[in-house]
């Protein structure tokens, strides 16, 4: 589908109070940013990481920043090294800085100052269940998801559970960012189907930007 609007300029989608999805906001950067995956990869690899209650996730993970998100038996948490590798995660490449402090900008975040980038790769089948980010000390930062590769249908819900959901196709190339009245809204990602895309074959990675220490909003 992407392909009929390869000349098309980004757009917005206002979503829920605080976010709206920024269409094709990373197109013109993609080929970069997969480029920048590939050399983060190799440093930390690609991991299926098991949750506290012992569900190995189906999506692979690794992270890349000052801070990287993990998990061990007691709960979830951002850790400076890389649990894998014992070394630390990767440093935040200036193509990942770049599109996602003006993202934010462009959504209304002007001051955001990610110190960890979540990657996330989905093969067809992989999906991520609803859940709150609520991982991080200060609920104030908001999240910037960049999606590349597949088409995936993404849930955004609300502060319950048990919330209309809405159901939105993201694409290659497409920011949403969320914070303010909706930063813990429930959100998922539904099973991913199997396809072709030019840059990331059989696959769909995901850029999810968080301020996961402590540091003041300006």
């Amino acid at each position: 589908m992407l392909d009929l609007y390869a000349d098309a300029e980004p757009w917005q989608e206002p979503l829920a109070p605080g976010a709206v999805i920024l269409r094709r906001f990373a197109f013109s950067a993609a080929q970069r940013l997969l480029q920048d995956i590939v050399a983060i990869a190799s440093q930390s690899p690609f991991r299926h990481m098991v949750t506290p209650g012992g569900y190995t996730m189906s999506v692979a993970m690794t992270n890349c920043g000052p801070l990287g998100w993990t998990t061990d038996q007691h709960g979830y948490l951002y850790s400076p090294v890389d649990p894998l590798t014992g070394e630390r995660w990767p440093p935040l490449p200036e193509a990942f800085a770049s599109l996602c402090q003006q993202a934010a900008t462009a959504a209304g975040y002007p001051d955001f100052m990610p110190d960890a980038c979540l990657i996330n790769r989905y093969a067809p089948g992989a999906k991520l269940s609803l859940h709150q980010d609520k991982d991080e000390p200060d609920l104030r930062a908001p999240i910037v998801s960049v999606s590349l590769g597949l088409p995936a249908v993404f849930q955004f819900g609300g502060l319950h559970r048990n919330d209309p959901l809405k159901r939105l196709l993201l694409e290659h190339g497409d920011v949403v960012v969320w914070g303010g009245e909706s930063r813990l809204f429930y959100h998922g990602i539904q099973p991913l189907k199997s396809g072709f895309h030019p840059l990331t074959a059989d696959c769909r990675y995901n850029l999810t930007f968080r301020q996961a220490g402590k540091k003041e909003l300006k």
